[in-house]
């Protein structure tokens, strides 16, 4: 399949994960492809791994910096014909332990980098693009600890709503995938907690899903291009949900 055949692909938090596994399978489908991330090393090991690649070093949180990837991808092929917004951070912290600046960290990256990373794409999207935004099911269900990520989540979720109901007049689709558990390495950064911990919240995860496992980046990106592709070309606004079962089937 060519689905992206000469398009440019914009993938916000590319350089692994979920936003690895869809920067490569766009390039596999013929798009042309930038990427972002914070970590150097990483970025550069996406970039080497993907055919005409290019990488950008910026953090979400940093609207400016966001602002130079965008002009960067102006000068270089003129447009964006998708983009797809994943990077994200976790945290978990009951109410008594969740701190301002922990807080103020999550939501700047989750909700408003998430946001202005939009705001800055849609410039150079026209006629026919798509936009998609990873969000959560943590937006959707109470899990102790997650008031702070799934607060964010939530957020973003309206929000995404209410832009694609904006966007939707220029021609742009906007939708969100919400990935389930899914075995990235987001899982391994999350402040507060050590391999034991992560071990324990894998166990508890995979206990919940009906598919009775975890799953897995490509799966993700198999929906987000989906989504991104013509084969969608009559959705807008759709919260797609990528978690073997776990809220539909509960």
């Amino acid at each position: 399949m060519n689905r992206f055949q000469d398009k440019v692909v914009l993938v916000f938090g590319g350089n692994s994960g979920m936003g690895l596994a869809a920067a490569k399978a766009f390039a596999s489908e013929g798009a042309r492809v930038h990427l972002t991330g914070r970590n150097a090393q990483t970025l550069n090991e996406a970039v080497a791994a993907i055919p005409d690649a290019t990488g950008h070093r910026s953090d979400i949180a940093d609207i400016a910096a966001t602002e130079q990837v965008v002009a960067n991808i102006e000068a270089a092929d003129g447009r964006i014909d998708v983009v797809y917004i994943n990077a994200g951070v976790g945290g978990f912290a009951p109410l008594e332990g969740i701190t301002e600046a922990d807080w103020d960290h999550v939501h700047a990256i989750n909700l408003k980098g998430c946001v202005f990373a939009l705001q800055k794409a849609v410039r150079l999207m026209g006629q026919g693009s798509a936009a998609v935004v990873t969000g959560s099911i943590g937006a959707h269900g109470a899990l102790a600890g997650n008031g702070t990520y799934a607060a964010a989540k939530a957020g973003l979720a309206m929000a995404m709503k209410v832009f694609a109901k904006e966007l939707v007049t220029r021609g742009i689709r906007l939708n969100m995938v919400s990935p389930g558990p899914i075995d990235t390495p987001l899982l391994y950064r999350n402040p507060g907690m050590d391999d034991d911990a992560v071990a324990a919240l894998k166990e508890r995860m995979i206990e919940a899903v009906p598919m009775h496992r975890m799953g897995e980046a490509d799966e993700v990106a198999r929906a987000v291009l989906f989504l991104a592709s013509e084969e969608a070309s009559f959705i807008t606004g759709a919260n797609l949900f990528v978690d073997g079962g776990l809220l539909e089937l509960r």
